[in-house]
């Protein structure tokens, strides 16, 4: 089993806050894995007796079965859970003493899902933990379907560092995990090629079918286009409008921005990208345009591409940032106004990763072969006033070490494998 101690805390920390607890991600991220045996299984340990632990998967025939619904006939006839069933079934486990622990997987299953979980709330003695996996579920606005009283916790596919616990990632895992990803299965899989067929199935068969029939989208294979356009140009700075010429460009189509832009918010709602918005350092404003798009699992990536374009420099920023979000870190492309011979130029800082009162600057440099890469990278810090810490990232096994200014160098295997690697003095 792998460890998934981060989102355990993150579970853990939400106990007496109230809420619902909301677990979303990524389909295929082990969503339900995380909170029907590690969760479940951490709840056991601290004494939680087992039947204060409600568990119910609403796609599990022997649960539907104890509540007396056939799943053959619910999916014949399309139709949800009985929710008086359901709160029927709930009502016979739990008195009014006591605290009790609801896990629900697959919870939009359940009809009218919001009412009845906002009424549990109402009980005060019930702690409420769900996750589901269809497109309504995954949508990013689903925390405002409770009222102001959802809590989400987002679950990324496997950090480096979680999936180098498995013995097949303990000896040049690095390219591996920036070819293939972190993808539960994908982890587990025999071989490059179950781990090449498993990614281009889900994302044709999966993750494009949701967003699909979530959006009602029309032009099927105008999405896919879009979608190889984007993969094809992770890490570089975009808007609807770069990617309609690029659109006609490649394709010899046109695509309305307005449309565009849809799509993009789509992908985001099913958790198949992100992105990065500028932040004007000395302003101290964002920049809505253009940005970044990022995907969530790079082997997603990669296999929409049919692994053509391995390019290394932009995998490597895009496994950066999504190992910062992992970390629960606010991402931010730094953006930085500079004159120089009379003309205006910005330069850029790679991330700007916020949590709290701390700060980073950080470069994702490919390599630094001599000091005028040296310098070309920290021109940036160079100008920066503050006291934050700088670092650069670079794709080889080096030594961390400070540089003469303090701006921290490491490789980004030991960044990827060393959670508190930022603060260290080295």
């Amino acid at each position: 089993m792998i460890k998934r101690d981060v989102y355990l805390n993150r579970l853990v920390s939400g106990l007496g806050s109230g809420s619902v607890k909301i677990i979303t991600g990524l389909r295929r991220v082990g969503k339900s894995f995380l909170l029907n045996n590690i969760f479940y299984e951490y709840l056991l340990d601290k004494g939680v007796k087992q039947t204060n632990i409600i568990k119910f998967a609403f796609d599990s025939a022997d649960d539907l079965d104890m509540i007396g619904e056939d799943p053959f006939e619910l999916e014949k006839n399309k139709r949800p859970v009985d929710r008086k069933k359901f709160m029927d079934f709930v009502s016979g486990k739990i008195s009014k003493k006591g605290r009790y622990y609801l896990l629900l997987d697959e919870v939009q299953r359940l009809e009218s899902f919001e009412y009845v979980l906002n009424g549990y709330l109402a009980k005060g003695n019930l702690e409420i933990y769900v996750t589901g996996s269809n497109s309504k579920f995954l949508s990013s606005d689903i925390i405002t379907e409770f009222r102001g009283r959802g809590e989400e916790i987002h679950v990324w596919p496997l950090a480096y560092s979680e999936i180098t616990q498995l013995s097949e990632y303990k000896k040049n895992g690095l390219e591996k995990y920036m070819v293939y990803g972190g993808l539960p299965r994908v982890a587990l899989a025999s071989s490059n090629e179950r781990r090449m067929n498993y990614l281009r199935e889900q994302m044709e068969k999966t993750f494009l079918k949701d967003v699909i029939e979530r959006n009602k989208v029309q032009n099927k294979t105008e999405l896919g286009e879009l979608l190889d356009i984007v993969a094809s140009g992770i890490s570089s700075l975009t808007n609807p409008r770069r990617l309609a010429n690029a659109f006609s460009s490649i394709k010899k189509l046109k695509m309305a921005e307005g449309t565009i832009s849809n799509y993009i918010d789509y992908f985001k709602d099913a958790f198949i990208i992100d992105t990065a918005v500028r932040y004007d350092i000395k302003g101290k404003k964002y920049i809505s345009t253009p940005y970044k798009i990022y995907f969530e699992d790079i082997g997603l990536r990669n296999a929409r591409l049919n692994f053509r374009q391995v390019e290394y420099t932009h995998i490597m920023e895009n496994i950066l940032f999504a190992e910062l979000k992992y970390r629960g870190y606010a991402v931010d492309i730094g953006a930085l106004d500079i004159t120089e011979r009379n003309k205006r130029k910005q330069l850029e800082i790679d991330f700007v990763a916020n949590a709290g009162s701390s700060r980073y600057y950080i470069q994702s440099a490919y390599d630094i072969p001599d000091a005028q890469k040296l310098q070309q990278e920290t021109r940036a810090f160079d100008l920066l006033k503050d006291s934050f810490r700088k670092v650069i990232i670079i794709n080889r096994s080096i030594v961390p070490h400070l540089t003469e200014k303090g701006y921290l160098i490491i490789g980004l295997e030991d960044f990827l494998l060393d959670k508190d690697c930022l603060d260290k003095s080295f």
